[in-house]
């Protein structure tokens, strides 16, 4: 099949329009490709991940907090946000020095613009790829954290659909933040000033509640408070804070607008 990515970043060859998804599945596989090179690394990572991350905060800290937090031991009040808070690193991870990369090293993304891969294929394609990475290292994680009995309600696979939104919410902003800056030290400097506090701060390890008002708003703006209460609600078999329609259009709502953040930014680099 031949043809070329012109102004619009659409595809003219005969049949792309057919199945829209085929052309994005191609590029989903091209780093389903790579990602048999390096599996066995990323598999024995994501479970002994969590296994330190439980025994160290959940047991560790978890045996000093006698009354737990909320009447929860600690150890399963800290397991969902520590699942929210890992789908949110591995997104991230996968979504700067990867994306900056394929524009800036090895040009991955020059490559599949010239060929009959629109724009939208070339970002829809990568990120089904996060998101991949995003559930099969989650559900590494539920398994080892079912294993410590940390898991108090079978809602707790209800967490795979919350983190895939979450990992949708932020690698699609971070895509195009990726692609727009012109070097990896604003990739560092991302994790610095907005991973890193967005974790400490967004209800992982401490009820957000006993927070500075100031404080505490900042965390309801962030994604991850947001998944971090549902992901809580589905583990513990307690409702959340906030209603879950509320959480659910807030994440979707980040996704649809680091959507077009990225397809602008894609074209802005790969349309000519």
């Amino acid at each position: 099949m031949a043809g070329t990515v012109g102004r619009g970043g659409r595809v003219s060859a005969a049949g792309s329009t057919r199945f829209p998804w085929v052309p994005a599945y191609a590029v989903f596989e091209h780093y389903l490709v790579g990602l048999r090179r390096t599996w066995r690394a990323g598999v024995f990572s994501s479970f002994l991940l969590p296994v330190l991350t439980v025994v160290g905060f959940g047991v560790g800290v978890g045996a000093y907090i006698d009354q737990g937090v909320g009447g929860v031991r600690y150890l399963d009040w800290l397991v969902p946000g520590l699942i929210a808070s890992t789908a949110l690193q591995v997104t991230v991870g996968d979504s700067t020095w990867p994306v900056f990369s394929n524009f800036q090293w090895v040009k991955t993304y020059f490559a599949q613009g010239a060929s009959p891969l629109r724009v939208a294929d070339i970002v829809a394609g990568h990120l089904a790829f996060v998101l991949f990475r995003v559930l099969t290292t989650i559900v590494a994680f539920l398994l080892v954290t079912g294993m410590f009995g940390a898991l108090r309600s079978p809602w707790a696979v209800a967490a795979l659909p919350v983190v895939a939104l979450l990992g949708l919410a932020v690698a699609a902003p971070t895509f195009a933040y990726a692609a727009s800056v012109s070097s990896d030290s604003w990739l560092a400097m991302l994790f610095r000033f907005a991973i890193i506090p967005m974790t400490l701060f967004a209800g992982v390890f401490f009820p957000v509640e006993s927070l500075p008002d100031a404080l505490r708003w900042l965390a309801y703006v962030t994604p991850l408070w947001h998944a971090v209460d549902l992901c809580r609600a589905a583990t513990l078999g307690v409702a959340p804070q906030w209603s879950i329609a509320g959480h659910l259009l807030y994440l979707a709502a980040w996704a649809v607008a680091g959507w077009c953040l990225a397809l602008r930014a894609f074209r802005r680099k790969l349309v000519v």
